[in-house]
């Protein structure tokens, strides 16, 4: 009986995890999106939903305490357990890096500055958002070669980084009117290269849970 409450709480977790990942994937996707089309009240709801993000963690670590106080769980578990409170950790950073996306770009429409051509910031969203969603896949799903494909995957966000930022170097050289709103950009694609290695956390946790080993990262 208490095994049966145990797994059902284990599988209550997984759902919360998902809930939380689609909510960073979310802000994501609206801060590249609101930049694009330069839309405050988007790149606003995106600050809003950081305050979601820090309150989906803060539940989350509650029901793993909950879980390791219930029962004492396997080596198995405590491993899943564990992992998942380093991933919520992880999926919060991201929370924040898209806000301050959305924030950068609240202040270049404050100063009346609106991005012509972000098809390569909306390129590296949708491939960050790809990892996050892949990440916490392997997780839900124990799928260690899910995890190794999305760690793979973040050479070619580091690709389009440097790609990003050859082209913004070219851009102030050439404009150096142009310089501060160029680092703006420079910075938005360094958030989302960071949203990219904190997806690789996540799957390096994935790989932890299920193996027991864990190669590190960027913690």
């Amino acid at each position: 009986m208490m095994r049966s409450r145990f797994d059902d709480q284990l599988a209550l977790l997984n759902t919360e995890l998902i809930q939380m990942g689609a909510l960073c994937e979310q802000a994501i996707s609206k801060a590249a999106k609101a930049l694009e089309t330069g839309d405050r009240t988007l790149a606003e709801t995106v600050k809003r939903s950081e305050g979601e993000i820090d309150q989906m963690e803060r539940d989350i670590e509650t029901l793993c305490l909950k879980l390791l106080l219930q029962q004492q769980p396997v080596a198995r578990d405590l491993r899943q357990i564990s992992a998942a409170m380093k991933i919520v950790t992880d999926m919060e950073r991201i929370g924040d890096q898209a806000a301050d996306i959305a924030e950068i770009v609240l202040a270049m429409l404050a100063q009346g500055y609106v991005p012509e051509d972000v098809g390569h910031i909306r390129e590296m969203a949708a491939e960050v958002i790809k990892m996050v969603t892949e990440s916490v896949d392997s997780y839900v799903r124990k799928d260690t070669v899910r995890a190794k494909r999305t760690i793979g995957h973040d050479d070619i966000v580091d690709r389009c980084f440097d790609q990003v930022k050859q082209v913004l170097i070219g851009n102030i050289a050439a404009d150096p009117e142009c310089g501060e709103h160029a680092l703006d950009l420079l910075m938005i694609d360094k958030y989302l290269e960071r949203i990219g290695d904190h997806a690789v956390n996540i799957a390096e946790w994935v790989i932890f849970a299920v193996t027991g080993e864990h190669e590190g990262g960027t913690l």
